[in-house]
């Protein structure tokens, strides 16, 4: 029977730092597997745009926003959210990619990813403990919030509540809940077709 390679993080950075990846690679380390992420379309780009701007007007120096950028998990992954909000630390960053004690709050942005963040990423998240997960799924036009993680009778992971958001809704930041966010301020507009 074959088995795969699983990598631990200090193989992925040093693969890293040997330049194994080609330029323009888009690599995730989930559970010891390297992953290619999927592709963005325009959509995606736009609702990227539209949440960095507000993010960083809204998070001030209250903390740090990272935009797909690494964090470290502890079941030997090392995922690249869109979004990961954290605390403002001494060294910023340059020790350690932020951990799960550093996170506030991730974010994904979903299109043709929708399946393999909530049904992979997911799960990796709520096992490593992060208490605050967003999905901007952009093929329902909803925010999907996760919370309370925990471990079911099996041993997988998930979350325990998860709240809907449309986008005419206003939604606050976790850990700062005097921020609010304007989704209509994210969300993408889908282009109207000119019927004849």
């Amino acid at each position: 029977m074959l088995s795969t390679k699983k990598f631990s993080i200090e193989d992925y950075h040093r693969l890293i730092e040997f330049n194994f990846f080609k330029e323009g690679d888009r690599i995730e380390l989930i559970r010891g597997e390297l992953v290619e992420m999927v592709a963005k379309g325009k959509r995606h780009a736009v609702c990227c745009s539209n949440l960095n701007r507000l993010l960083w007007q809204l998070v001030g120096d209250r903390a740090i926003v990272r935009c797909q950028d690494p964090i470290e998990l502890p079941n030997l992954s090392e995922p690249e959210p869109d979004f990961a909000i954290v605390r403002m630390r001494e060294d910023n960053y340059l020790t350690t990619h932020p951990q799960p004690e550093d996170i506030f709050l991730v974010i994904e942005i979903a299109d043709s990813s929708l399946q393999f963040d909530r049904e992979i990423k997911l799960p990796v998240y709520a096992e490593a403990g992060i208490e605050n997960v967003w999905i901007f799924n952009l093929i329902g036009d909803r925010l999907e919030t996760y919370t309370q993680p925990y471990r079911m009778s099996l041993g997988e992971f998930e979350y325990r509540n998860i709240q809907i958001f449309l986008p005419e809704d206003t939604v606050a930041l976790p850990r700062f809940e005097d921020l609010q966010l304007e989704l209509s301020r994210i969300f993408p507009n889908r282009p109207t077709t000119n019927k004849p």
